[in-house]
């Protein structure tokens, strides 16, 4: 029996109690109870509150309540006992086979166990990384790849429709001055005070003028400066985006959109979202300018839009943008922004509200912190190909994509993180990455040993087996996979699937010890060994499953 079997039971005897008087509760009130994992085992293998929730709307104590469900769900199939316990809790113990059935479920239900469609309905489109063409992707832009592409496919395990989205910031100042330095870089001249350095800078420029002369120009260097800087930055911008695609394509990053800011304003859709804008009534023409009255949706000043000489301010692509998003089909934009957008959330909330849209479901904004490298004790600040920053590059040369992968997406993304080097390249237990994927390995060599001592799943499946203690923990464990799933979506916190692997890595080394799949010596194969192998397997699977969803390899050895 799953928790979402037996909360389904406790619901079905909630409503049996209100059809035969024995409840005063309309039947349209009656919820879809929770039952989670007590923190004691002492205490029961689920627990559930629902009595203490229902007793006020039922006019009695919650532990009335609770002993009045005591005794029609100790009648259902599968429970052992239920007990009350405290103000109202009931506290419930499945027999052995009812448990251990979980096992055969979850390896006939393969990588699909732990999927649903609980966003099934929705358009999600997520937009991250989105750093400027300008370099490599730095360190930040690593943790939101991490975490952008985690999270898209825990969303889409819960059956969501998602759009992973880049935004290329192909408009504005940054381009001139990255382009001001490949010229630059490529004359030998110093590169300005205000643009990019590098040894990145160098290989683009001379990337650049082998194209050019290839196809039968001349070196660019050698053009005036106007025509010059116009070739750096056309074809030098588009080889440093190629470089960043192939960056995250390497890091198991992709993207179903690259869009580019400039088409906004080439499309005519920045003045397409502001004449939508204006039937709404929300803009302002004064001063000569064009302003979006974001105060009437609780921003601290209104935004201009067009400023008074015309040119559109850098707001108006984001207003145009999100238009266009909605306008593609999106039900919920997600943006994942770094600690330095912290005060461009509310203009952009006040914005989506001014569309008549509902701020914090069809616009999210997730705000991530900064993440540092350690080694050997010291901080780590220069890159040797990026100058001043350390990138996704370094990293991944570092500890390899799994550990790079891992150690971004396991933390909160309002957390500050530091990633010890050190510790990432190491197999020891310490190593979160190591630790679940040495689980794996070892689920899969103990398989190997048992097909090698004749122990086989097609002996079939006595769940009743199962009835150890140390079953009973690492089944429960199992049980959650699906729960932490759904919450990891709902909340946008992909870190829930991680601390979940972790916790189940924890709880199948325990049972390894604990317990036996294999016989000892000349003693035959019996019932437990065969239900321990699909335990085991089991386990397998759901590793896999996990990891998958944060983009990391489950070894078969290691």
């Amino acid at each position: 029996m799953t928790p979402e079997e037996l909360a389904a039971a406790v619901r079905t005897v909630l409503t049996q109690a209100v059809a035969d008087g024995s409840l005063s509760l309309p039947e349209d009130e009656v919820p879809q109870p929770r039952v989670e994992r007590p923190r004691s085992r002492d205490h029961g293998d689920w627990s559930t509150n629902v009595a203490m929730q229902l007793a006020k709307k039922a006019r009695t104590t919650p532990r009335a309540l609770a002993e009045l469900l005591a005794g029609r769900l100790a009648d259902v199939a599968g429970v052992a006992r239920v007990e009350v316990a405290g103000p109202g809790f009931l506290n419930i113990r499945l027999d052995a086979a009812s448990a251990g059935v979980l096992a055969r479920t979850i390896v006939e239900a393969g990588s699909a166990y732990g999927r649903n469609e609980t966003l099934a309905s929705q358009h999600v489109n997520l937009e991250y990384v989105s750093a400027n063409p300008t370099g490599p992707v730095h360190l930040g832009g690593a943790r939101w790849a991490a975490v952008g592409d985690s999270l898209a496919r825990v969303l889409a395990a819960c059956g969501a429709t998602v759009t992973r989205e880049y935004y290329f910031n192909d408009h504005g100042a940054q381009i001139d001055r990255f382009a001001e330095s490949l010229l630059a870089c490529a004359r030998g001249q110093e590169i300005p005070e205000d643009g990019y350095g590098g040894s990145y800078v160098g290989e683009i420029a001379a990337q650049v003028v082998r194209a050019e002369v290839a196809e039968g120009r001349p070196d660019p260097a050698t053009l005036p400066d106007g025509e010059a800087a116009e070739v750096f930055r056309s074809r030098g911008v588009a080889l440093m985006f190629d470089s960043i695609k192939a960056e995250l394509h390497a890091f198991r990053s992709d993207f179903d959109v690259f869009f580019h800011e400039d088409s906004l304003h080439t499309s005519g859709a920045v003045d397409r979202a502001i004449g939508r804008l204006r039937e709404r009534g929300v803009i302002e023409d004064r001063d000569g300018a064009t302003w979006l009255r974001t105060t009437d949706f609780g921003d601290d000043k209104d935004r201009v839009l067009i400023k008074s000489n015309g040119q559109p301010a850098y707001f108006a692509a984001d207003v145009a943008y999100y238009l266009d998003k909605r306008a593609r089909g999106a039900d919920c934009c997600i943006f994942l922004l770094g600690a330095d957008h912290h005060g461009y959330v509310g203009r952009m909330m006040a914005m989506c509200a001014a569309y008549g849209d509902e701020a914090g479901t069809n616009m999210q904004i997730l705000i991530g912190q900064m993440v540092n490298l350690v080694r050997n004790g010291q901080p780590v600040r220069m890159s040797k190909r990026a100058g001043t920053i350390v990138t996704l590059e370094d990293l991944v040369e570092a500890v390899g994509v799994d550990a790079a992968r891992y150690a971004l997406a396991r933390s909160s993304m309002d957390s500050m993180i530091d990633i010890d080097l050190d510790l990432l390249a190491s197999s020891s237990s310490d190593n979160p990455v190591y630790y679940v994927q040495y689980a794996h390995a070892r689920t899969r060599s103990v398989a190997r040993n048992a097909a090698e001592h004749g122990v086989s799943r097609e002996a079939g499946f006595d769940p009743a087996a199962l009835g150890t203690r140390a079953d009973a923990d690492l089944l429960g464990v199992l049980a959650q996979y699906p729960a932490t799933v759904v919450q990891a979506a709902s909340l946008r916190e992909q870190h829930r699937v991680a601390r979940y692997l972790e916790s189940l890595a924890a709880a199948y080394h325990a049972w390894y010890g604990a317990t036996r799949v294999t016989p000892r010596g000349q003693d035959p194969v019996d019932s437990g060994h065969v239900a321990r192998l699909w335990l085991n397997d089991a386990v397998t699977q759901v590793l896999a499953n996990g990891l998958e969803l944060l983009g990391v390899s489950a070894p078969e050895r290691m």
